[in-house]
């Protein structure tokens, strides 16, 4: 690898052969090196899960140009982690990259999305981290047109970095021309009719998670689901640190007792 060029790690949620992670490549192999290590098939909804009962196998791919592919048999975090310990072997990543996600990751989304267990463990390796997500949900849909903003958002990270403890959750709406970008807080939403119950042939119940999202403030204009929903790329800044610092002031009275 040219050690003159950035260096990123690319992972996913949605498999190492998915449309969106060649797409993010070839956004970027012109001028960074780079390395994939995403899961050998979709893990969706894994978050920051990583396997503590199974062991894993690592494995070299060739399916796509201009970088270095590996697969997993674990979590989008496995992967981080595998790279991290068995790839990168004198040199660390300047960058890690989750995405590009089919599906948004915006509002309450984020919590549970492999694609931000991405970042989140690159930021906890105080890596600049960034999760890309679009919100158009076909498999094979034709992402080129977020080249633009992909690498300039890529090049202010890697020019400026981001703040020790804090990553990026960036979603796009599903189709251009995009209204610009917005920097914006995650809204607060809820899923409603979550589980689909079904009986089967052979006479037992088994159920189906799904659900319908709910935006919970629509009238909101400073939210990542007000952002994308007026045509918007929504970026938000994202962080580790869940202390609620309010509450830690108003609780120190607890002290006492």
């Amino acid at each position: 690898m040219n050690s003159k060029k950035p260096l990123i790690l690319i992972s996913n949620d949605d498999g190492y052969h998915s449309n969106g992670i060649r797409t993010l490549v070839s956004f970027l192999s012109d001028f960074a090196d780079i390395v994939v290590c995403a899961p050998e098939a979709a893990r969706s909804g894994f978050s920051c899960a990583f396997s503590v009962v199974d062991y894993l196998l690592l494995k070299r791919r060739h399916n796509i140009p201009d970088c270095e592919v590996w697969s997993c048999t674990g979590t989008p975090v496995d992967c981080v982690k595998l790279a991290l310990d068995r790839i990168f072997t004198g040199r660390r990543p300047d960058l890690i990259l989750g995405g590009i996600n089919h599906g948004d990751n915006s509002s309450v989304n984020n919590h549970y999305s492999g694609t931000m267990g991405i970042a989140y463990e690159g930021c906890m390796k105080y890596i600049p981290s960034i999760a890309f997500s679009s919100c158009d949900y076909d498999p094979g849909a034709d992402l080129s047109y977020l080249r633009g903003y992909v690498r300039r958002i890529v090049s202010k990270v890697l020019a400026e970095g981001l703040p020790k403890g804090v990553c990026l959750n960036v979603n796009f709406p599903k189709a251009e021309p995009f209204a610009g970008l917005k920097v914006c807080r995650m809204g607060f939403g809820s899923w409603t009719n979550e589980v689909v119950p079904c009986r089967h042939p052979r006479g037992f119940d088994y159920y189906w998670m799904t659900g319908h999202y709910r935006n919970d403030e629509p009238e909101a204009t400073d939210t990542d689901r007000w952002a994308l929903e007026h045509g918007y790329v929504a970026v938000t800044p994202t962080k580790i640190d869940v202390t609620d610092f309010e509450a830690l002031g108003r609780m120190k009275t607890w002290e006492t007792l």
